[in-house]
């Protein structure tokens, strides 16, 4: 039989990968892996970089390009079939890692390399990847005793399947609640693209006039216009109870007993280790050095911020009381009357500014500012398989014509896709038989698709989510570094990733950078002297509120795993409820189950690590300043970006290369500035 996972194509045959290809394929790789892993060690007493790890990462990358796209329709594409293929392959993946960091053989190799002659001659890159592969080591147990060994495998062993239930839980908890709605007057004050989408959705599924869902095109319009309070408590309810023991699906999908587990096994295998707690482990990848540099940031933040969210609530509670006669604001009324005050006082709406933001124009602004910044062409690329129709290919290239790249674009959310926003590796550069392999992404986002034949219309905030995703997406393709552990985001600290993403939604914000493509869809008017005033002057508009918020996630996180906690349910919610009492204003309601949803450190690569938000936006905030300082499209400043940060991926250390960008360490000021927090406002 024909197994296009195992074809040498240059991008996935996604039009004819089917599940029965998935196990097949793993299992022929793996054992490859392993027969070549014993020719390697056998075949030299003394290695070098050619014959030890150059034959492995060519078969690493023979793996990772067959399990990239299974994982990826994992995310966009899911049906049963595929969901017990992907599950059928996750242990055998996990056991194969997990011989390869206890295998003494290969950790002496790797030692021996390290410490011989050959190691000042291979270049930083390899050294880089040899030093982290030896800490790799150490993180895998090769110094634990046999038996330990055995639980460090076991414990990897569930992990992998209880964090891929909690995600699917997710998925299935999102998808598996609808709000039929027939009598129109219920749908008062949301905005025309809600309705078309909602009569769209109804539409799709045979159903009678207007579908709501809990996917965020649909969920968040309710949430910010819905005249109707219950309405909006209702749509709330269901979103804040997902995949928990309460709401309306009580119990069908609980990520309970799957979070305590997990909290408790990674505990273990800290210990196991060596560890105190799970986020010393964490941080041993990380730039921060110790757990409480992170606790000190983190409240360091809330003390500038909490004051300062305090008075927005209280200036909105005011208002509510004032404008409307409402005097018990609860949480599902926030956004709403948030979008009142808002308009009030700026005379403003992100709802004024969709017009102007037309997706595929937006795509087309975004390559201008990537080209302006460095250089760059992109162009689509046709009769290229994707999962979807809605799905396009892009190639990258500089200013020499050269190739840089390529990626996939998945703009518009669907049933049986994965909630949020996110970037991937598709295929990582390296040197294969003495060619650069060109690296390919894929940028993944959940925007309201098109309706009835009219443009999909975003939001300013989905702008930035765009710009964002596009940043990692960058930072993947355009290193220059040739080996596959630290070329791109691979070796990147995770509390340094976040860096180019984050950076480059600055360029939203610009009057000169939004002239390239906010123009409205009909009339191709630019974006109005008038509008564009009033969006700066909004930008700040709850930027306390909006900072607490994140550091209650940080913190909830980081206390979970510094303090090793949530070993029971009650405990969970005990500490989100004490993390809420230090630094958040907004009260949740008692039936608020916003951890049963928390993929980033449940089921995605955060855990320990969702301070990174905070942390990588003091360096990217205080990187742009740089560009404020010499123009936003200084060209100079643009390829001293590229050249230091992007093309570097993971071959020097993080901190290293952005003193060499801004000449300094990294301040905190830009990013308070860019808040509206004032450097010395706010206690806690």
């Amino acid at each position: 039989m024909s197994n296009p996972l195992l074809e040498n194509l240059t991008l996935p045959a996604f039009g004819r990968i089917r599940p029965k290809h998935i196990e097949p394929a793993i299992d022929q790789l793996l054992e490859e892996h392993r027969v070549l892993l014993r020719s390697v060690l056998d075949k030299a007493e003394e290695h070098t970089w050619e014959t030890l790890f150059q034959p492995l990462e060519d078969k690493d990358d023979q793996i990772n390009r067959a399990w990239s796209p299974v994982s990826h329709l994992h995310s966009v594409a899911d049906n049963d079939d595929l969901r017990q293929a992907y599950n059928a392959c996750l242990p055998k993946l996990t056991d194969h890692a997990t011989e390869l960091g206890q295998n003494e053989d290969l950790f002496h190799a790797c030692k021996a390399l390290a410490e011989g002659e050959e190691y000042s001659r291979i270049g930083i890159p390899r050294q880089k990847i040899i030093s982290n592969a030896l800490r790799d080591f150490r993180l895998s147990g090769i110094d634990l005793g046999q038996r330990d060994k055995d639980r460090y495998k076991e414990l990897q062993q569930r992990l992998s399947k209880l964090q891929t239930r909690y995600e699917e839980n997710l998925l299935d908890a999102t998808h598996g609640w609808t709000r039929p709605v027939t009598d129109k007057a219920l749908l008062g004050g949301l905005p025309d693209t809600a309705f078309e989408l909602a009569a769209e959705t109804a539409r799709r599924r045979d159903q009678a006039g207007w579908l709501f869902t809990l996917e965020y095109p649909s969920y968040q319009p309710v949430m910010t216009y819905a005249d109707d309070r219950q309405f909006r408590q209702e749509m709330y309810t269901a979103y804040n109870t997902r995949a928990s023991e309460l709401g309306p699906n009580a119990g069908r999908w609980d990520n309970g007993p799957l979070m305590t587990e997990i909290l408790s096994l990674r505990q273990e295998l800290a210990a196991l280790l060596g560890y105190r707690n799970y986020a010393e482990y964490s941080l041993v990848k990380k730039m921060a050095d110790a757990p409480d540099d992170v606790m000190v940031f983190l409240y360091d933040l809330a003390a500038r911020s909490t004051s300062v969210a305090q008075q927005e609530l209280a200036d909105l509670e005011k208002f509510a009381a004032e404008e409307y006669g409402l005097q018990d604001l609860q949480a599902w009324d926030i956004p709403y009357y948030s979008e009142k005050l808002r308009q009030k006082r700026f005379d403003f709406s992100q709802e004024d500014l969709r017009p102007y933001f037309p997706a595929d124009q937006v795509v087309e602004g975004l390559f201008s500012v990537v080209n302006r910044l460095y250089g760059l062409s992109i162009s689509s690329r046709e009769g290229i398989e994707t999962w979807d129709p809605d799905v396009r290919f892009f190639e990258i290239r500089d200013d020499g014509g050269r190739l840089r790249g390529g990626f996939y674009l998945d703009l518009y959310a669907r049933p049986h896709k994965r909630g949020g926003a996110w970037m991937d590796e598709c295929v990582i550069r390296r040197l294969n038989n003495g060619a650069v392999q060109s690296p390919v992404a894929y940028l993944t986002c959940n925007f309201t698709p098109p309706v009835s034949g009219k443009p999909s219309l975003l939001t300013h905030d989905e702008v930035l989510t765009l710009f964002h995703e596009f940043g990692h997406g960058l930072h993947h393709i355009l290193t220059l570094i040739d080996y596959a552990g630290v070329s791109g985001i691979n070796g990147v600290p995770w509390d340094a990733v976040e860096l180019p993403s984050q950076f480059l939604e600055n360029w939203c914000w610009e009057r000169e950078s939004l002239d390239l493509f906010a123009r409205h869809h009909q009339t191709g008017e630019p974006l109005p002297t008038d509008l564009f005033e009033k969006m700066q002057q909004a930008r700040t508009f709850h930027a306390g509120m909006h900072m607490v918020r994140q550091l209650e996630l940080a913190l909830f996180d980081f206390r979970l795993h510094y303090e090793q906690r949530g070993h029971d349910i009650d405990d969970i919610q005990s500490l989100l409820d004490e993390v809420r009492r230090a630094v958040a204003v907004i009260k949740a309601p008692p039936d608020n189950r916003f951890q049963h949803s928390f993929g980033h450190i449940f089921a995605g690569g955060y855990a320990a690590g969702y301070y990174s938000y905070k942390w990588a936006e003091v360096l990217s905030a205080d990187a742009f300043s740089r560009f404020e300082e010499n123009g936003i499209f200084d060209s100079a400043t643009g390829r001293d970006f590229l050249h230091t940060i992007l093309e570097q991926g993971g071959s020097r250390e993080p901190m290293d290369l952005f003193v060499e960008f801004r000449g300094r360490k990294p301040e905190i000021d830009a990013l308070l500035r860019h808040s509206g927090i004032s450097a010395d406002r706010g206690q806690i």
